[in-house]
């Protein structure tokens, strides 16, 4: 196709959106509602699925020894709990650092019966804190645990605690909250591509007169049906483009306004620098391509005279 031909074409789909101002209007319109619904559950989901993997990260297995275990003995269980494969850090906590913790999990006003405790009579017991690569595998890694403990003669661990139960219930919601998420971002866009595609398919119908008026004398399909597909594109890429911003704007307004409060639950929103260039690359793709579709789609009947 000549440069000037495709020139052609594009200015007179550009003036076809000017000609039919209302039915250019209400199709914008329908794609940016769908666009708009669709970005904020997309939004919602990315961030369903990064709350699920902070919460799953806190995942820890704590490991309490004997009172009366040996130094060396430490050390040797130390080595071969951080020699398991999917263990990625053991961090062992003397009975200061846990009198420690005990007093600021406390608080001020709860640890005051802890005053009489110090280093020497501290009833406390050494402990290690385990942190896994997936914490998945939690449950595996704790029983790997009791497997090396069963094994020594000595049985150094008297207590090993991850919330049995609890976190295999955890991940449970976390999975299904993911899964609930993915699914209604598919559902919703279908329904939006749907709904965009009937509406421009009333603007192709609404037209169908000038349609048969240029296959009459003699316009190629090809010829009828490229201003169309760049008007649809057009549409599709501005009402989409509009929706980028709306949608990024009103997330970094939510962003700003809870941080405070959503910092203190110890969990973050995604920050718009590391969620805003997908959103606006998926939002403006889809809208585009559905333009392009919906024109292209619902003009074929009209070919056909």
């Amino acid at each position: 196709m000549k440069f000037s031909t495709l020139l052609r074409h594009f200015r007179e789909g550009a003036k076809n959106i000017l000609r039919n101002g209302w039915m250019s209007f209400a199709s914008m319109s329908s794609i940016f509602i769908s666009l708009f619904i669709l970005g904020i559950f997309i939004l919602l989901a990315v961030n369903v699925n990064s709350m699920a993997d902070q919460i799953e990260s806190r995942v820890q297995i704590r490991v309490f020894l004997q009172t009366t275990v040996e130094e060396a003995k430490v050390t040797e269980l130390q080595n071969k709990i951080g020699n398991i494969q999917e263990v990625s850090k053991v961090t062992f906590v003397s009975k200061e650092d846990g009198l420690a913790i005990l007093r600021e999990s406390m608080g001020e006003e709860n640890g005051d019966w802890l005053e009489g405790y110090n280093n020497e009579n501290n009833p406390l017991p050494v402990s290690f804190t385990i942190e896994v690569y997936d914490p998945q595998t939690v449950d595996d890694v704790a029983a790997q645990i009791q497997a090396i403990n069963d094994a020594d003669e000595t049985g150094p661990i008297y207590r090993i605690k991850y919330g049995q139960g609890t976190v295999e219930m955890l991940f449970k919601v976390t999975n299904a909250v993911r899964n609930i998420g993915f699914g209604i971002v598919i559902g919703l866009a279908v329904t939006a591509m749907l709904l965009i595609s009937n509406t421009i398919k009333m603007t192709i119908i609404n037209r169908r007169r000038e349609i048969g008026i240029m296959k009459l004398v003699g316009a190629t399909n090809a010829f009828i049906r490229w201003p169309f597909f760049v008007e649809g594109a057009m549409i599709g890429f501005i009402s989409s483009a509009l929706t980028t911003g709306a949608v990024l704007f009103g997330y970094s307004k939510i962003i700003s306004l809870t941080q405070l409060d959503m910092s203190l639950m110890l969990i973050t929103l995604v920050p718009i620098k590391e969620i805003g260039w997908l959103t606006a690359g998926l939002i403006l793709v889809i809208g585009t391509l559905i333009g392009m579709l919906g024109s292209t789609i619902s003009i074929r009947k009209y070919l056909k005279v």
